[in-house]
């Protein structure tokens, strides 16, 4: 349980840096952050696998390319969830603050796979 919090509150963190380097990205603070991880995991959890599945034939037909596709649709959800609390200006800036996120929770992983 404690490692999920402290996932968790680094995944907040990593939001909010996405958030400072896109200027079509914004975050309403540290805690729209937090609530913002809760609702990209689950949509991560639930959503993301059915729409791999779905395009699977576009993904392999573009190498892998396409899975930053539906990245992009799930924060494009994400937004849409939160309201005014997390807002991207339209799918190229979900497709970048995306593709930043990704980058920064893949060296997360690896820093807290180095804890166990």
């Amino acid at each position: 349980m404690k490692d999920i919090l402290i996932k968790l509150l680094i995944s907040a963190f990593i939001l909010l840096i996405g958030d400072y380097l896109f200027d079509s990205v914004t975050i309403d603070g540290y805690g729209y952050a937090l609530l913002l991880a809760v609702v990209l995991g689950i949509l991560n959890f639930t959503i993301k696998p059915i729409l791999k599945i779905l395009s699977l034939p576009f993904t392999i037909i573009t190498l892998g390319l396409f899975s930053f596709v539906v990245t992009a649709l799930i924060i494009l959800l994400a937004d849409v969830l939160m309201g005014t609390k997390f807002e991207t200006t339209g799918f190229w800036s979900a497709l970048g603050f995306g593709f930043i996120i990704g980058i920064l929770n893949s060296f997360e992983d690896l820093l807290m796979s180095d804890k166990d």
